[in-house]
């Protein structure tokens, strides 16, 4: 029995499939992942700006009396805590679940400020206040934590930053 000789020139296409395959699914699976990752950050964004506009929204129905215009504070520190638990949770005693993993209450993320209330409107809801009506700002930041981080998406310094203002009624 002899055998054929082996020839380099025959037109052999085994285990081309698996070659391309190979080179293929690097590329595929970090398109994958990557798109995940994206789509998870800008749910967290807008997660975060709701977030803020409600405490914004929240604060804004609070008495003149809780706010100080000439400090740009909070008088009263329950009411900012509460402003905080309605931004950070959807509740006012902040028993519900934290809107974006990671954002806890010892975590100094939210900033409440006070616009001088003079360099708003002294019209119509504000017309028998004397310098206008306070505007109050609620503004967060918080350290994206990255849905993939195990497979080598690394996010540090990424973060999530958002800001909301609302007129306060005395309401």
């Amino acid at each position: 029995m002899t055998m054929a000789p082996v020839t380099f020139l025959r037109d052999d296409r085994r285990g081309s499939v698996a070659v391309e395959m190979a080179l293929i699914l690097p590329l595929m699976l970090i398109l994958m992942f990557g798109g995940l990752e994206g789509g998870y950050y800008l749910w967290s964004e807008h997660k975060m700006l709701k977030a803020v506009r409600d405490g914004a929204r929240f604060a804004g129905r609070q008495p003149f009396d809780k706010f100080d215009c000439s400090s740009g504070t909070v008088n009263d520190s329950a009411t900012e805590i509460e402003i905080g638990n309605v931004t950070r949770t959807g509740t006012i005693d902040g028993s519900g679940p934290v809107k974006i993993p990671g954002w806890t209450t010892n975590s100094p993320s939210i900033t409440i400020s006070v616009l001088p209330c003079n360099s708003t409107p002294s019209t119509g809801l504000y017309q028998e206040l004397p310098n206008g009506g306070p505007i109050v700002t609620v503004s967060a930041t918080l350290n994206y934590q990255a849905l993939f981080s195990n497979l080598g998406f690394a996010t540090t310094g990424l973060g999530l930053r958002a800001t909301s203002q609302a007129a306060v009624m005395g309401i």
